[in-house]
């Protein structure tokens, strides 16, 4: 597959956005976070890791997008579709771009709305004091909420993009299906997670930002910590949940596994879930919500009781791991063609430890498409 995009496929997001930017009055849209600012443009690099240095993309009302970037990634920034490439030498201690983000926004916007992402899963990416100074430099009352505009925009993935995470789902599927070669008794749990991550990386992931998971003799506690040291022991349940990148684009689904044997209540549970994974892709139709998705499964997983202290059963999915909406009672985000979710139930087994299964769709037209090579309903043992 080729890597990045064909400027038509920026060019139509611009479009997007602009016709948004029109109906709500917006002379300008500021970005500032790396999955906005490679939105609008392409520019991909690790170096955000780095956060010594603020970036910037203005999106005009019409015209193209405006990089106000550190002198020190215009080379990367040129190799993009985009040609007005403003830079500074950073990092300056006394204006770390400021002045030239506000002498770009006063010629684009002049004295109309600046539109921030603010809301629900949005930062800010530069030092509070200097958005503060550009506020005065350019006037406070210029600078507003975007209204879930980028929210909006990012929800609705084309098919360019949903090649990239399909991709992705297939690397990972590869990689899991190859968690025989490393999982074993006596295995420390650390090991096993550094070894699929080698593995991720050897079936062709760019690189494994996240990795989390669990193991025992009834399951897991939490989902989210690091590995421990603890060897794996015979009938202890083995979970890992990748969120590998490829080409800028998630995945992000996990796999149990049983060492050498499975308790009847571990493959009930199992069982459990998958059925719950299939109500949840069956109720992700177009013009249903994110809630309906979630009593979905809920019904089968406590009988409707409202879920668990996770808190939610999946949750969007693109350039980041977890984007918009949550799959959640009281999401009532509408459901349209090209939406990728992750379906992702959870099932107590017993004294607070249990299972978690996850898989990757796209919401279609007609039924939900499969992304991630989706699992069988008997859990497998190694």
């Amino acid at each position: 597959m080729a890597r990045g995009f064909d400027d038509t496929e920026y060019r139509s997001r611009v479009a997007r956005a602009q016709t948004l930017m029109a109906e709500r009055g917006f002379a300008a849209l500021l970005l500032s976070t790396e999955p906005e600012v490679r939105y609008f443009t392409g520019f991909l690099t690790r170096f955000w890791e780095s956060p010594t240095r603020p970036w910037f993309v203005v999106v005009p009302a019409a015209g193209d997008p405006i990089a106000v970037i550190p002198s020190i990634g215009a080379p990367v920034m040129a190799r993009t579709w985009l040609s007005d490439i403003r830079t500074w030498r950073s990092p300056d201690l006394s204006d770390d771009g400021v002045s030239l983000l506000a002498d770009c926004l006063k010629e684009v916007a002049g004295k109309g709305t600046v539109a921030v992402p603010m809301g629900h899963e949005t930062h800010l990416r530069m030092p509070l004091a200097d958005f503060a100074r550009l506020g005065g430099m350019i006037g406070p009352t210029m600078l507003a909420p975007d209204d879930g505009l980028m929210r909006s925009l990012r929800m609705v993935k084309s098919e360019a993009e949903i090649d990239k995470i399909r991709l992705a789902c297939t690397i990972a599927g590869r990689a899991f299906s190859r968690v025989p070669e490393i999982a074993k008794v006596g295995e420390p749990l650390d090991r096993v997670f550094r070894r699929f991550q080698m593995l991720c990386l050897d079936e062709g992931a760019d690189w494994v930002p996240y990795l989390a998971g669990g193991a025992g003799p009834a399951g897991y506690a939490d989902v989210i910590s690091p590995a421990s040291s603890r060897p794996l022991e015979k009938g202890d349940i083995l979970m890992l949940d990748t969120g590998l990148v490829y080409d800028g684009y998630f995945c992000d689904f996990d796999r149990n596994f049983a060492i050498e044997t499975a308790s009847a209540k571990a493959r009930d549970a199992h069982h459990k879930l998958i059925e719950a994974t299939a109500a949840g892709v069956e109720a992700a139709k177009v013009g249903a919500t994110a809630s309906d998705v979630f009593h979905a499964m809920d019904r089968i997983l406590t009988g409707g009781a409202g879920g668990s202290d996770a808190g939610r059963y999946g949750h969007g999915l693109g350039m980041q791991l977890t984007e918009w909406p949550s799959l959640i009672p009281d999401d009532h985000t509408v459901l349209t063609d090209g939406m990728v979710l992750t379906i992702e139930p959870g099932i107590e087994i017993e004294g607070g430890f249990g299972l978690v299964h996850e898989e990757n769709i796209v919401v279609r037209s007609d039924r939900p498409e499969r992304l991630s090579p989706f699992a069988d309903p008997e859990l497998k043992v190694i």
